[in-house]
Parts: structure tokens; C-alpha cells; sequence
């Protein structure tokens, strides 16, 4: 029998599973969100996806998409009503490269910075450095534009949002005496967004045998 809705298993604060839940509110893509515990993963998440991280979506006819950037083009390929895959400026695959980048590189030294006791020997001052690099990047291309790709809103900067928020909560203080004040801006206008909110509401941790919370 199939699923009512696709299964999106979710974890509030995990920047990934963020901008998941962007696209799919955005788009009104209604799914049965499970919010897990990172440290007590459900078996039925592990199965269908062993590398153990969120977001995962299960859609309907059992297809299994578990990287978030599969799970927003998913989302906007069936329904983009805020035209986030139409840059006013660039392409998808322009945005896409951007995304990738911030993914790896600049994810790798947010994560020695916000937890270099995970990672033995690292000093968490050189990597907030290497990816302040990353910010002025991004802080020039704002200086031209509102947003990373034209004047309008789109999907970068709704998958990059949700990390530079994270490097930027790590030590606040020091983030906003940096000279990135369209950076400061772009972020601000993110984080006070009404989207934002909406996919940042708390939900019960999912367990076994229990239905999901519809979504959005």
C-alpha cells in the first residue's frame, strides 16, 4: 500500500535538514516529518538510509533521496512559485557549483571551528579564519547584488544560508564586527524571514510505531 505522503526523517538544527524543509515549505510539498535524536536514530531510518544522517525523503513510490540538495530540486522541480531555480542572475548549474563549494570546503572549517574538540590537534582560530575567507566571498557578491545571484531570492541562498548562520552563531560577537555588512544584512533578513521560522518549529521526537507530523 502506498505512503499518504512522502517521509521526511528531520533534525531541527542540522543546517542540511534546514534548508530540506525550506524548499519543501516553500513549494508546499506536504510530507510526514519525523524528527530524530541524532544520538538515538530510529532502525527504520538506518535502513532505508545506513549512512545515518538527515534529511532523508522517502517518497511515495519508495524512491529514497537522503542528500539535501536532491531533496530541494525534488521539492522546486514540482512546484517553484517563488522562482528559486530561475536566478535573475546565472544558472542552476552556477548555483549548484557555489552550493558544492560550501559544502565541502567551507564545511569542513565551520565544523574545526564550532567543534574542534571532535577533532584532535585543530585549532578552531585557523579555521575560522580559512572560512571568513568563503564570507568575504560571499559579502562581495552581495555588495552587487541583494542576493547571490540577482535581486531576487534563490536556491543558493537558501542551501548556503542555513551554514553561514551556523559559523555566524559560533561566536556572534566576533561575526558581527566583521566588515560584511551585506553579509550581516543578507543573513539577518534570512534568519528574521517569516520561512525561516516556520521551518524552525520544534517538534516531538519520532518513535517508532507513531505517526509523523504533516508538514508543512
Amino acid at each position: 500500500m502506498l505512503a499518504t505522503y512522502p517521509i521526511l526523517y528531520s533534525f531541527r538544527r542540522c543546517p542540511y535538514a534546514m534548508r530540506a524543509r525550506l524548499a519543501l515549505m516553500v513549494s508546499n510539498r506536504v510530507c510526514e516529518l519525523r524528527e530524530v535524536v541524532l544520538r538515538d536514530k530510529p532502525p527504520e531510518m538506518l535502513e532505508v538510509s545506513p549512512k545515518g544522517t538527515v534529511p532523508i525523503l522517502i517518497d511515495v513510490d519508495g524512491r529514497v533521496l537522503d542528500q539535501s540538495i536532491d531533496i530541494m530540486l525534488w521539492a522546486l522541480r514540482q512546484h517553484d512559485p517563488e522562482k528559486w531555480l530561475m536566478p535573475q542572475q546565472g544558472s542552476v548549474t552556477e548555483m549548484l557549483e557555489l552550493i558544492a563549494l560550501f559544502d565541502d570546503t567551507f564545511k569542513y572549517h565551520l565544523d574545526r571551528y564550532k567543534y574542534p574538540d571532535r577533532y584532535p590537534g585543530v585549532d578552531a582560530q585557523v579555521h575560522r579564519y580559512e572560512g571568513s575567507l568563503f564570507l568575504e566571498q560571499l559579502n562581495s557578491r552581495l555588495s552587487a547584488t541583494k542576493y547571490l545571484f540577482g535581486n531576487n531570492v534563490a536556491l543558493a541562498d537558501m542551501a548556503i544560508a542555513p551554514f553561514v548562520r551556523q559559523f555566524a552563531h559560533t561566536d556572534p560577537a566576533w561575526f558581527n564586527e566583521q566588515p560584511w555588512p551585506q553579509l550581516q544584512a543578507w543573513l539577518a533578513e534570512f534568519t528574521d524571514s517569516q520561512i525561516y521560522s516556520s521551518v524552525m518549529q520544534k517538534y516531538p521526537k519520532w518513535e517508532s510505531g507513531n505517526a509523523g507530523v504533516v508538514f508543512p
